[in-house]
Parts: structure tokens; C-alpha cells; sequence
């Protein structure tokens, strides 16, 4: 069969030039999006009398039974055929003769391919909500039953002070509750209808866009045709969202492989989110979280590959952007499956927190309290912090931790020390006097939990 618009053309096209120009190897996926644009065109071409009724009907029931077949995976999409719309609509005449051509009346490969996009990541933006809110509810699981719970809090991945674990883990479900914020924003680019925009002009046909957006249950339409089908906008603040929670993603994953480790062992994942070692039969592999780290470099990569496409394509339509898909469905594919591990992983993970509490309890990240606690009987801060320093250098020369020191060593240092210097050395005191908002207090640790769990609904 020629192609549906061969009529200008003298020559076949060249079969290197056929496999390497279509884009149906990939673009089948949006084969169910692009038949619900076309069901709300030909309802609109009918409603709008610019076809016959009949013919609208007869278009709208090939259309379902060709659904029908694609759900069932009784259709092959052909390369011949370029795309998943000339492969539809070949079918559609296929199946219901040649009324089936009157279909693509009004409208063009341009904004029909636009607005099978927009469908497509509409519903997977959706989707993909719903994951994070998956991944929240584990980090606030696992954050409740570890309020009391003490770990060293790390800067440059030195101990600093004490934190509650619930408090490092609830940090994460903020960054998460900030992704799924841009997410839902990004549904108001997204819900924009380019359905009869044409190739780039609009149409002679008296078409009615904001009744087939309203068919599809669009917000909106594109008030210029020429954006329309040259905006891909929405696909990369998609991929840029989509970077950012792979960034949040790979941060958690980085701190499983170090918590998990011989050298930490705070925590340790549960065997089914693990491998073992074909030569050592010892390994115990963190792989789920080492791959999901790696992960976030193809979803970066997908970012600044459309990017570069976009960069300099005068308008309208281009070619060029076809290259928009593959990373797109790369990157809700990545993201997908991403969360939906992350998820159970924290949940079933185990928090080792005796072995928590002996880390909080042989380090110097109390050293800032014993300064605050010079502060409060009149010594400069500055002062203090020059001679907590002192402090720790001798207690670190005498392999002695700042709880080990007798009272007489502590007076050495200064005559302000008294006997109850070692309940504001405790871990547990100093994590509990933290009652600034956001602080680190079981206290404020509770009070973030019932906020999240507002924001969760």
C-alpha cells in the first residue's frame, strides 16, 4: 500500500530511510491515547456537523474494536506505516472502509501526536503521586516506631550531634512531599488540550477545540496553534521533577548502603531486596539501592538529551521532535519502578538501635551542648568553643570520650563545670532540649508526624 500521503511523491521511500525515520518501535505505547484523542475528535467533527453523524458513529465503533484488538494483543503495528497514527487510522480503513479517512479531517500528525503526549503523562503524572505518597507513608511507618531511636547526625559525613532517627528520616518524606507538590503543579502545563491546532495554522474546518478538550477532560486549551504542537514544555519540566525525586532517591539509597554496611550496621534491608556474591558466599549486596542510585544518571540524562533537541528548533513542528519520546517513557518507566521498590525496602527494613545507641554513645557530637552549657553560666560562645576544642583534643589524647572525663578534668578547662554536666552530656538530653520548631526533640519529632500525616490525608 502507498503511503497515506504519498500523492506528491514519484518514488518510494528508501527502506533505510523508512526504519530510520519511524518511530513506531516506541510510539506504540501511545496507542490507546491516541484512539481516546481520536473517539473526542470525531465525536466533536459529528457534533459539530463537519462530517455526516453516520460517519461519525461508524468511525467511533471501528475505533472501540480496534481498541479492543490492541488491549487483547491481536494487532501489529507495522514500520511501513511510520507511527502509531498512520498505523490506526491504516487500520481504521481496514476495518471500516474508506469513511474511515475522513478521521484525520481538521487536524494533523502534529497536534495529534501532542495531545496523545499530553494524555499520556496527564495519566502517569497521576500515577507516579501516588508512588511518592507509597514512599511517604513507609518513611513515616518506620519514623513512628523510631522517635525515641538515636543516631549521629552527620555534616561532611563526620559525626556532629545526636538526632533522633525518625527526625533524619522524616527529611526525606519533606523532599518527597515537595516532589509530589511539583508534581501536582505540573498537572496545570500538562492539562492543556492541542487537539485541532492543525499541522501549525489551526484549520478551515469549523472546529470546536475547547468541546473535544472538554471530551478529554482537558482544563484548557493552547490559545496559539503554533505552540501548540511545538511545546514540549511540559515534557521537560516533567523530566526536571522527575530528576529532582531521582535525586531524593539516590540520596536515601546512598545512606541504606552506608547504614547497611559491617562498618555501621545500623540497619539492615531485607533479604529480598538483596543479592549475594557468586564467588563469596558471605555477601550480603545491597543492590536495590546501589542500582537505584545509578538510575538517576539515565533520568538525568533524558533531561538534557531533550533539552539539546529543543534548543535551537525554529517554529513550528520539527521533525527533531520525535526524539522526544523515548526519553519520556525511559524516564516514567525508571521512575515507575523506582518508587515502587523504594517503598516496601524502607518498610521492611530493620533499625539495629542498639547498635545506634552504642554509636551516639562514643563520639564528641555532644561537644556543641557542653559550649551552650558554658554559654548559660556567662562565658562567650566564642570563648566556649575554644575551649570545648581544648577539651576534645585531650579527651581524644587520652582515648576517652567527653562522658568518660571525671568532674576534676572537666574543672580543668574551666571552673563553670558542675556535677550536671553529665545529664546535658547525655545523648538523650541532647536530643530532647532541641524544641526549636523543626528541632530534632521527640517533642517536635511528633508534632512534624501529625503534620505529615495531614498532608497525607
Amino acid at each position: 500500500m502507498s503511503k497515506l500521503w504519498g500523492g506528491r511523491f514519484t518514488k518510494e521511500t528508501n527502506k533505510l530511510v523508512e526504519e530510520f525515520t519511524a518511530s513506531i518501535s516506541f510510539d506504540q505505547r501511545l496507542a490507546l491515547e491516541d484512539i481516546e484523542g481520536s473517539l473526542a475528535h470525531v465525536q466533536m467533527l459529528g457534533e459539530c456537523k463537519i462530517i455526516p453523524l453516520e460517519d461519525a458513529e461508524k468511525i467511533k465503533l471501528g475505533l472501540l474494536q480496534i481498541r479492543e484488538k490492541i488491549t487483547s494483543g491481536e494487532i501489529k503495528f507495522a514500520v511501513e506505516h511510520e507511527d502509531i497514527h498512520m498505523n490506526i487510522e491504516k487500520l481504521l480503513i481496514d476495518e471500516i472502509g474508506p469513511v474511515g479517512g475522513k478521521l484525520h479531517t481538521g487536524r494533523s500528525r502534529n497536534d495529534q501526536v501532542a495531545t496523545d503526549m499530553h494524555l499520556y503523562l496527564k495519566g502517569k503524572t497521576l500515577e507516579l503521586i501516588e508512588h511518592v505518597k507509597a514512599v511517604q507513608a513507609a518513611l513515616l511507618t518506620q519514623a513512628k516506631d523510631n522517635i525515641e531511636t538515636l543516631i549521629p547526625g552527620y555534616t561532611h559525613l563526620q559525626r556532629a550531634q545526636p538526632v533522633s532517627f525518625a527526625h533524619h528520616l522524616m527529611a526525606y518524606f519533606w523532599m518527597f512531599e515537595r516532589d509530589k507538590d511539583r508534581l501536582q503543579d505540573s498537572l496545570k502545563r500538562i492539562d492543556w488540550s492541542p487537539l485541532g491546532a492543525g499541522a501549525l495554522a489551526g484549520t478551515t474546518f469549523p472546529i470546536d477545540r475547547h468541546r473535544s478538550a472538554e471530551i478529554l477532560g482537558f482544563s484548557t486549551v493552547y490559545p496559539n496553534s503554533m505552540d501548540a504542537v511545538s511545546d514540549r514544555d511540559f515534557i521537560v519540566e516533567f523530566l526536571s521533577i522527575a530528576s529532582l525525586i531521582m535525586t531524593h532517591i539516590s540520596r536515601l539509597s546512598e545512606e541504606m548502603v552506608i547504614w547497611s554496611s559491617q562498618e555501621f550496621q545500623f540497619i539492615e534491608l531485607d533479604d529480598s531486596f538483596c543479592t549475594g556474591s557468586s564467588i563469596m558466599p558471605q555477601k550480603k549486596n545491597p543492590d536495590v539501592p546501589e542500582l537505584l542510585r545509578a538510575k538517576t544518571g539515565r533520568v538525568y540524562g533524558n533531561l538534557i538529551g531533550l533539552l539539546t533537541v529543543l534548543k535551537g528548533l525554529p517554529l513550528a513542528y520539527n521533525k527533531d521532535m520525535q526524539e522526544d519520546k523515548e526519553g519520556m517513557f525511559d524516564t516514567v518507566e525508571t521512575l515507575d519502578g523506582s518508587l515502587q521498590l523504594l517503598a516496601p525496602m524502607i518498610e521492611t527494613m530493620t533499625v539495629n538501635k542498639n547498635q545506634m545507641k552504642q554509636a551516639v554513645n562514643q563520639d564528641f557530637s555532644n561537644a556543641t551542648d557542653i559550649a551552650d552549657y558554658l554559654v548559660t553560666k556567662g562565658m562567650a560562645f566564642r570563648d566556649a568553643h575554644e575551649v570545648i576544642g581544648k577539651m576534645v583534643l585531650y579527651a581524644i589524647q587520652h582515648q576517652k570520650f567527653l562522658l568518660d572525663l571525671q568532674l576534676a578534668e572537666f574543672k580543668e578547662f574551666s571552673p563553670l563545670f558542675e556535677e550536671d554536666i553529665y545529664e546535658v552530656l547525655a545523648p538523650e538530653h541532647v536530643v530532647a532540649v532541641r524544641q526549636s520548631y523543626g528541632g530534632t526533640s521527640p517533642v517536635q519529632v511528633k508534632k512534624q508526624i501529625e503534620l505529615a500525616e495531614e498532608k497525607l490525608g
